[in-house]
């Protein structure tokens, strides 16, 4: 049994950028086996700097990079970085808190 692609990831901000100087796209479909990967693995998959990838978005709420992806979920990388407010609104700030636990 071959696994297809069944997940997009987007990567905003600075890591938009380092995919682009990379010549890679920034939105890409990737294969999520079916019990999940955490974030942080599937950052590692997509050789993103971990000192530059803070929380993921998954499903539209913000999570910290032990989170589970599952098949089918829509993910977003966040990187370090987002200006002060915007931190605390988006929910961003608890989650990069979680990720240095």
């Amino acid at each position: 049994m071959s696994l297809q692609a069944n997940t997009t990831v987007r990567m905003f901000g600075a890591l938009h950028t380092i995919m682009k100087d990379r010549g890679l796209e920034s939105t890409v479909t990737m294969v999520i086996p079916p019990d999940g990967c955490t974030a942080f693995d599937l950052a590692k998959q997509l050789n993103l700097p971990q000192d530059k990838v803070e929380a993921v978005f998954i499903n539209h709420l913000v999570y910290g990079l032990e989170q589970i992806i599952q098949p089918g979920d829509r993910v977003a990388f966040v990187p370090t970085g987002i200006p002060g407010p915007h931190r605390f609104l988006l929910g961003i700030h608890n989650a990069g808190r979680q990720n240095n636990h």
